[in-house]
């Protein structure tokens, strides 16, 4: 797809790195706070719309009815927890190794990926990975294919082939770096006003949307390249050779204990919902988690649980569950500070995961096995993928018709419901649809489906 190329006149430096600066506030100096600049972050997140939509978004489960099991929010909570350990301990390992980056931001690694966490999913649409599905295809081989080749009658404008790649791999990682970055309608500049440091460690797929391939991500449209650019170039992350057109650097050296957490959080955290909805057995899933340790550590944990209530199973699987976080958070940041100087300079291959120690390793493996041919296949979750499915494409439909007609009746009464923040009369036909997917991407489940229903005649306001 991409050749890796390293520059050895560019020096990648924890200094340049890790910047408090904000992006739309450059020439503004920094307030004075008991807080710090990336703890402002977190809070700014934690108290956002787009946060607390996110516990009414579906993680992999339908979201619950009697057994409650994850959503996207309490997913993010967790993640960030297990993010904001992997900084900690990272950075006091390299403090150890550079005593004297001490007076630097290296001290507040935690708290940089903590929010960066939080961040991770916030572009996501409703109904999971089967709305990012949904919005690609409807661009790629649904009813949105002609506007491959539509060109304005009056302005002769018509989508750039990024612009088009960017509507066929539609990816919840390129939206979150919009949400956060974008500037919509009578909001400020730089919007949510977010550290560097911080957005760069949620770009997990470093290259635009012409580089995505058969593997659909990528990680910020054509509309925010400038940003990301911008940002790149500030924290002197090294751009790599790529096709003509096309963008793509190294990655963030953050976003490894970003996408660390998420991998130790869905995986694990998947293997406990499984059991809790009796998609697992206890026996299977205690073999799972078991399988992590060693045979002296086994023979620890086995202990304690005997020192548990032998009728409360639910107690025992959360206790090997943290003892299994455990082991892989600590393994994780050990493969962080061996690599160290390899991720700096954007020659680590591959995940954190795939580096940590054997019997750890293939535990995660057969886990990874496990979830996908007996949960993410099990009924229930192909049940809400396939309605979520038909509500995405039937919303995108509307809407893209709408835009695209604006003068008729129909696309009128449709367009009234959306928000002013949202550019749907933008002169630009990209801006105009990149607009009706911010639209439905932040969108929760229940309304969606609310919607699909009303404008289906499904469902009535009360008379």
């Amino acid at each position: 797809m991409f050749r890796r190329t390293v520059n050895i006149d560019q020096k990648v430096n924890w200094k340049q790195l890790l910047s408090s600066q904000r992006l739309g506030l450059e020439t503004r100096q920094q307030r004075k706070d008991d807080r710090t600049e990336f703890q402002r972050d977190y809070d700014r997140l934690i108290f956002s719309a787009p946060f607390r939509r996110l516990q009414n978004k579906t993680q992999v489960f339908p979201l619950p009815g009697s057994i409650f099991v994850h959503n996207r929010l309490t997913h993010s909570l967790e993640v960030s927890s297990v993010g904001r350990s992997l900084g900690n301990d990272c950075a006091r390992l390299l403090l150890e190794k550079h005593p004297e980056l001490s007076a630097t931001h290296l001290t507040e690694l935690g708290s940089i990926v903590s929010a960066a966490c939080l961040a991770h999913d916030l572009g996501n649409p409703p109904f999971g990975h089967s709305g990012e599905r949904a919005i690609a295809t409807y661009f790629s081989e649904g009813d949105g294919r002609w506007l491959c080749t539509y060109e304005d009658p009056k302005t002769g404008d018509r989508l750039t082939p990024t612009q088009w790649n960017d509507l066929t791999h539609f990816d919840g990682n390129a939206n979150a770096f919009r949400l956060l970055t974008h500037h919509f309608e009578g909001r400020r500049k730089g919007g949510f006003v977010m550290t560097y440091s911080t957005l760069a460690s949620i770009v997990k797929y470093p290259f635009s949307s012409d580089l995505a391939g058969d593997h659909q991500k990528f990680g910020f449209f054509e509309a925010e390249r400038g940003d990301f650019q911008m940002i790149t170039e500030s924290l002197g992350i090294k751009q790599l050779e790529s096709a003509p057109g096309a963008l793509c650097y190294a990655r963030f050296p953050l976003v490894y204990l970003v996408e660390a957490a998420d991998d130790i959080c869905y995986e694990i955290m998947d293997i406990e919902d499984a059991h809790k909805l009796k998609i697992l057995s206890t026996d299977e899933t205690k073999d799972l988690l078991m399988a992590y340790f060693t045979p002296s550590r086994r023979q620890e944990i086995e202990a304690n649980l005997s020192r548990l209530d032998v009728y409360d199973v639910n107690e025992q699987i959360v206790y090997l569950r943290s003892s299994v976080i455990n082991i892989l958070e600590g393994e994780c940041v050990r493969v962080f500070v061996e690599h160290e100087q390899e991720i700096l300079e954007g020659r680590f291959e591959g995940t954190l995961i795939q580096h940590i120690s054997e019997t750890p390793r293939r535990a995660y493996e057969k886990c990874v096995r496990v979830s996908y041919d007996h949960i993410y296949h099990s009924k229930d979750v192909v049940d809400i993928e396939l309605a979520g499915f038909r509500v995405m494409t039937f919303l995108i439909h509307e809407m893209v018709e709408a835009v695209m007609h604006p003068d008729r009746a129909y696309s009128q009464l449709l367009l009234n419901r959306v928000s002013r923040q949202y550019q749907i009369q933008a002169p630009r036909l990209y801006d105009r649809l990149m607009a009706v997917l911010d639209y439905i991407s932040g969108m929760t489940d229940v309304y969606a489906l609310d919607l699909y229903r009303k404008i289906n005649g499904m469902s009535f306001p009360n008379i």
